[in-house]
C-alpha cells in the first residue's frame, strides 16, 4: 500500500518539488497518523535547496510537524484511534499519512483546531526552550522579539506574555504590527529605526532578545542588551549568518545562546512531553492562540516555500492534506487566524 506525498526530486527549492506515491508508513512502534495538515518551516526550505544541516539524499518527502488522526499506536502510548493529535516527524510530513515517535506526538487541547495544531510542535516548544530554558527569562522583564509576524516569532510572543514579561514585537510593516499585538505583544515596532524605538521603552536595556532574522539586526540586538542580557539565537530569515566581536559581549557582561530545539531533544526525549504540559497550561491560561497564516494545497507545496522563501508569509504556513476535506469536524481551525 502507498500514500501520496510531496518530495524533493532536486534540490534547486520550490522548483524542485513533485507528487509521487511512497510506502505506507510505520511500525509496531509508531504512532500513525492521517495527516489533515503539515506545518511548513524554514528547515523545509533549506533542505530543499540542499543547504540544511541534515542533508538526505534525493529523493526524499520533507515536512517535519503535522496534525491529523491517529490511525494506530502502541500499547502503552496513551494515544488511541481517531485521537486528535499533533506530531514532530524530523521528515516526512508532507504526506498523506505519517509514522510519529509517542514521545514526540501530541493530544490536542479542544481549544486549538487541526489547522493551528499544524505549527504547534516546532514553533512553541522551541519558544518554550528559548524562553525558559535557555534564556531564563522572567516575569517583568523586557523580551524583544524579532520577525514577531511569523509562525516562531509569534509563539515566541505568545510565550514571553505567559512568562509574564514585556514583549516588543520588531516587524517590516505596519500590518504585521498590527497581527503582532493582535497576537499578544504589548509593542509593536518596525524594522526601520527599532533600536531608538526599543530605548524609548527600555532606556536601560532588555533583558532579552529572540532573533529569527539574523543578518544586520545582529549587532544591534547586542548593542540594546542590559548588563547579563540574553540574545537567543534562533534563525536566519534574512539569509546572513552574523558574527558579533567577542569584546562586546565581554565588556557588557552579556551572553549570545543558540537555540536548536530538534538537536537538543534527541538526547533528551523525556524534555518535549514535559514542555507540552507547560504549553497545554498556557492555552488554558489564554496566552497561546496560534496565528494560522496562509495554507495551499499539498499540490502547492513549492508556492508555499516561496512564501517563506520571499518573506512575505504571516503566522504559519501550511498543507491541506486531502483527509481535511473528507472531515466534516474541523471545529477549530480558525484559532487565532490572521491572514496579514
Amino acid at each position: 500500500m502507498s500514500v501520496r506525498a510531496v518530495q524533493v526530486v532536486d534540490l534547486v527549492g520550490p522548483d524542485g518539488l513533485r507528487l509521487a506515491d511512497v510506502p505506507d508508513p510505520g511500525g509496531p512502534d509508531d504512532v500513525v497518523v492521517d495527516v489533515h495538515h503539515a506545518g511548513v518551516s524554514f528547515p523545509d526550505l533549506l533542505m530543499s535547496q540542499g543547504r540544511y544541516q541534515r542533508r538526505p539524499p534525493v529523493p526524499f518527502t520533507p515536512g517535519v510537524e503535522v496534525s491529523g488522526l491517529v490511525v494506530s499506536a502502541p500499547a502503552g502510548s496513551g494515544f488511541a484511534p481517531g485521537d486528535r493529535v499533533a506530531s514532530f516527524v524530523r521528515a516526512g510530513g508532507w504526506a498523506t499519512r505519517v509514522a510519529a515517535r509517542p514521545e514526540l506526538t501530541f493530544a490536542l487541547p479542544d481549544e486549538i483546531g487541526l489547522r493551528a495544531g499544524a505549527g504547534l510542535p516546532m514553533n512553541y516548544l522551541t519558544a518554550h526552550l528559548a524562553l525558559t530554558r535557555r534564556g531564563d527569562l522572567h516575569a517583568g522583564e523586557t523580551l524583544v522579539v524579532h520577525g514577531a509576524a511569523g509562525g516562531l516569532g509569534t509563539a515566541l510572543v505568545q510565550a514571553g506574555r505567559a512568562l509574564g514579561a514585556l514583549v516588543v514585537a520588531v516587524v517590516s510593516t505596519r500590518a504585521k504590527a498590527r497581527l503582532a499585538t493582535d497576537a499578544g505583544a504589548d509593542h509593536a515596532v518596525l524594522a526601520e529605526g527599532w533600536t531608538d524605538a526599543v530605548r524609548a521603552l527600555a532606556p536601560e536595556g532588555v533583558a532579552v532578545v529572540a532573533d529569527t532574522v539574523g543578518g544586520d539586526r545582529f549587532l544591534d540586538s547586542v548593542r540594546i542588551l542590559r548588563k547579563e542580557g540574553r540574545l537567543l539565537v534562533l534563525g536566519f530569515a534574512a539569509g546572513e549568518i552574523p558574527s558579533v566581536p567577542a569584546n562586546r559581549l565581554l565588556l557588557k557582561n552579556v551572553d549570545v545562546r543558540g537555540i536548536a530545539w530538534g538537536s537538543l531533544i534527541e538526547d533528551e526525549p523525556w524534555y518535549p512531553p514535559r514542555q507540552w504540559k507547560d504549553v497545554l497550561g498556557w492555552v488554558a491560561a489564554g496566552h497561546v492562540r496560534p496565528v494560522v497564516g496562509p495554507e495551499l494545497p499539498m499540490e502547492r507545496a513549492g508556492d508555499a516555500l516561496r512564501l517563506l522563501a520571499d518573506r512575505g508569509a504571516t503566522g504559519k504556513v501550511t498543507l491541506r492534506m486531502p483527509a481535511a476535506d473528507e472531515t466534516a469536524d474541523e471545529t477549530a481551525d480558525e484559532t487565532g487566524e490572521q491572514d496579514g
